[in-house]
């Protein structure tokens, strides 16, 4: 039998990531992140910038779950990563970078809280937040293309980290 959101029997958990958007504005990817950051127990969803869609493409996507994520709105990203860096979590740039490390073969861990950066969907991550990140992490690509989706690595990277912090 196929089972449906009422009744799985996955249990409700929360895990200490903060997912902060840098100028993510595509109404879309927005609902999208939504619905991942509900997904995979993100303790906060942290929109930044000037132009963010919260409009009926938005709600579209993110089917309800914009009810259900903590999430806040904040003009600029360069002030909540470094609030966030004070209050002591460990400040991870999802970016293709000189120095970033593969995804798989960094060690998450429960000693810090985790504040996964994403970015645009064409600039991606500024760069002073990626110089001010304690790691850039990315995704290996074996295609042509260099990069994806922000919600298809966004998927990825949450994947990923909540599968070594359960410890699996």
């Amino acid at each position: 039998m196929q089972l449906t959101h009422h009744n799985t029997k996955f249990k409700p958990f929360t895990f200490p990531i903060t997912l902060v958007c840098d100028n993510v504005s595509n109404g879309p990817n927005i609902g999208s992140l939504f619905r991942i950051a509900d997904a995979f127990g993100v303790q906060t969803l942290i929109l930044c910038g000037q132009n963010i869609s919260m409009g009926r493409k938005m709600t579209k996507t993110s089917r309800a779950t914009e009810k259900k994520v903590n999430y806040k709105m904040e003009p600029y990203t360069l002030p909540v990563v470094e609030r966030l860096k004070k209050e002591g979590a460990l400040i991870i740039t999802l970016e293709i970078t000189s120095t970033s490390r593969p995804l798989h073969a960094f060690e998450f861990s429960n000693d810090n809280p985790i504040a996964l950066i994403v970015g645009d969907e064409t600039l991606g991550v500024s760069e002073p937040i990626i110089k001010g990140s304690d790691v850039n992490i990315h995704l290996d690509m074996f295609g042509s293309n260099s990069s994806m989706n922000v919600v298809q690595a966004t998927n990825i990277a949450l994947y990923e980290i909540t599968k070594q912090l359960r410890g699996f």
